[in-house]
């Protein structure tokens, strides 16, 4: 059976209206949640970036939920801030956290004025990073000099349980390079054959854990508000890698979207205000082998697709608990 959870997207929705979103979903049946880590949002229409590093601890406080984080250590975090975040979380809520590693976009990474390295000079420091994250959290003092460079840190608190770190891929290649390291996989919905090679690409190079996906869709009463909405704040979000790595202002990613019709959103977005149709297609995810979908509706306003799901579409869903 699969855990269905709630994504709470720091780039589109003020983190209060968020907090009150996420506590909403758990009164209505969602058994888990994960949230976004960025510093700024994909569009200037989305206009909204918190902090999400505040917010999960109100959000673990305010519900029984376990909750995930996306992050991207070695430019804009040190490694050591994120193992002490980590450790922290994790030490006040055992077993209900974890986060996934990835080696993120210009658009958040870029405020520090270090060069953007290339994808390669970036995963080889997340390598690095994931090694000092986990040392640092079994208790070890820690230097270390390289692409990432550590002198002397310990944490001081630690959990009684070190939480899982997941790898974030989008690539078969990526997700191969992930089973080395990670206690889990999670990426974004593609097209199923896509999703059946990723996932045995990990598995096939011994990946352990569990292997999850982030669902992008856009509910409405009607298939053409499904379709504005998705339209209005997801139009930035279609462009392949490495684009969308590389690419470091939302002003940036509204120019390249400005000839995006409204057509495409299908190709990276759900569409439709039949909840029968939602329930149809995260059933087939579920049937690829994902243990957990997190859903992670695109518009800014969520409570008629947290209530309209939890009424409509989880019971339609073989759903359990995390």
């Amino acid at each position: 059976m699969t855990v269905y959870g709630f994504h709470a997207s720091h780039e589109q929705v003020p983190p209060a209206d968020l907090l009150q979103a996420v506590v909403r979903a758990e009164q209505a049946g969602f058994t888990a949640a994960m949230c976004s880590d960025h510093f700024s949002p994909w569009s200037v229409r989305q206009n909204e970036s918190g902090f999400a590093w505040s917010w999960l601890g109100a959000a673990l406080q305010a519900t029984d939920l376990t909750f995930g984080v996306v992050n991207a250590p070695g430019q804009r975090y040190h490694p050591a801030i994120i193992a002490q975040a980590i450790g922290t979380l994790a030490s006040m809520y055992p077993g209900r956290f974890w986060a996934a590693l990835g080696t993120g976009e210009a658009s958040n990474e870029h405020i520090t004025g270090e060069r953007w390295p290339d994808k390669q000079q970036r995963t080889e420091r997340l390598e690095q990073a994931v090694d000092v994250m986990r040392r640092l959290l079994q208790g070890d003092e820690v230097s270390q000099d390289g692409l990432v460079t550590v002198d002397r840190a310990r944490l001081w608190t630690l959990p009684t349980e070190v939480p899982a770190l997941l790898g974030a891929a989008v690539s078969e290649r990526t997700a191969k390079w992930c089973a080395g390291w990670a206690d889990g996989l999670i990426t974004v919905n593609a097209e199923h054959d896509t999703l059946r090679r990723l996932i045995a690409a990990y598995k096939d190079a011994g990946g352990r854990g569990k292997v999850c996906l982030q669902v992008h869709l856009s509910y409405a009463g009607t298939d053409e508000e499904a379709l504005a909405i998705a339209h209005d704040q997801w139009r930035s979000n279609v462009f392949p890698p490495p684009f969308c790595w590389d690419t470091d202002t939302a002003e940036s990613f509204d120019l390249a979207a400005e000839h995006v019709p409204p057509e495409a959103m299908h190709k990276t977005v759900h569409v439709s205000s039949d909840p029968g149709r939602h329930a149809e297609w995260l059933n087939q995810y579920a049937e690829l082998g994902f243990d957990a979908i997190y859903l992670h509706h695109v518009g800014q306003q969520q409570s008629e697709f947290v209530d309209t799901f939890g009424a409509k579409v989880l019971p339609q869903l073989e759903v359990t608990r995390p």
